[in-house]
């Protein structure tokens, strides 16, 4: 791969592309824009939208699962809360807590949903996923701030969802993933609740773009350099690579990683979030963490969605697993 001019300097090799990926990228690419400015409002309506070529998710997986929306205070809001419940039995369940993804700036409550739906139509669990504002008209802290607020209600309100607020999985993908780590260690220095695990799938945890990974991708994959830093910018505008950006926000940053849940930690070999994963992975196991690393060879961000694909399987297969074992606990 030739070198390229870059703000943060030149671009950086990447490891290949799994062969079986390809085709599915070429078609992602050709179906979502670059985002900026003038493509924000559209991305927003195609990462709330079903995929294309699927059906849409039935997420009460044929009367197995109840759905209830619902409208929760939150800080200096009210957000929307998707519940979905067991609709056989009476609990208490384990909880999921699920931040979806979006790059800070776009996404919705159903989004990535159906990754979830079979541990709570077997009985497992309950999942909420809350409706977070997002950047740029909702910057830092107001994200990370929303999601912890989610937290403390659903555990405050145990009763009424069913659930048992000793047990509680905090998951999410992509910026999801970094505001599952960002609430996760908010829990930790607030002292309640106190999740059982945390689940971050491809986090965005890092606004400094200093690794390798974070500069390797230019015009290249589904969220390469140019897409990261503008959710960045939209979350922390002026202050972002500075010193004036908490731990909450860029999980990266976080200098004690000791007292948090167990973790799991998966991305693919050639996406742009790489390095910081297995870097924070690194931090909590030296902070004394039970920590489970998954780095898929020749993955891009967002592989699993190619759903034929065997590496996409094999994480799914094995993300799924980790789940079934935290829910018994």
């Amino acid at each position: 791969m030739s070198q390229q001019t870059f703000a943060f300097g030149p671009v950086l090799v990447r490891p290949p592309y799994d062969p079986e990926l390809v085709p599915g990228l070429a078609q992602i690419r050709s179906a979502t824009p670059a985002i900026s400015d003038d493509t924000l409002e559209l991305i927003r309506e195609i990462t709330v939208a079903a995929i294309p070529g699927r059906d849409p998710v039935d997420l009460t997986v044929g009367g197995r699962v109840r759905v209830e929306e619902l409208t929760i205070p939150v800080a200096d809001a009210e957000l929307a809360l998707c519940v979905l419940t067991p609709a056989a039995g009476q609990g208490p369940w384990p909880l999921i807590y699920y931040l979806h993804g979006g790059g800070m700036v776009a996404g919705g409550r159903h989004l990535g949903l159906e990754d979830l739906l079979g541990h709570v139509a077997d009985g497992d669990a309950v999942v909420a996923s809350l409706e977070y504002r997002l950047a740029p008209e909702h910057p830092d802290p107001t994200p990370v701030t929303d999601c912890y607020e989610g937290l403390r209600w659903c555990a405050e309100n145990a009763d009424r969802l069913r659930i048992d607020p000793s047990h509680i999985i905090v998951t999410g993908t992509s910026a999801g993933g970094g505001l599952a780590a960002g609430v996760s260690l908010m829990a930790r220095d607030r002292g309640f609740p106190r999740p059982s695990h945390q689940i971050l799938v491809c986090p965005m945890l890092d606004d400094r773009f200093e690794t390798h990974s974070s500069v390797m991708l230019d015009d290249d994959g589904t969220w390469d350099r140019n897409g990261n830093l503008y959710g960045w910018n939209a979350l922390l505008g002026d202050r972002r690579g500075t010193e004036n950006v908490s731990p909450y926000a860029a999980p990266a940053r976080a200098t004690d990683l000791s007292g948090l849940p167990r973790t799991f930690l998966d991305v693919g070999s050639a996406e742009g979030f790489r390095d910081e994963v297995i870097e924070y992975a690194t931090g909590l196991s030296r902070a004394g963490v039970s920590v489970d690393l998954h780095m898929w060879g020749g993955g891009f961000h967002g592989y699993e969605n190619i759903s034929q694909a065997a590496v996409a399987k094999a994480s799914f297969a094995t993300r799924t697993e980790f789940i079934r074992r935290a829910l018994e606990r």
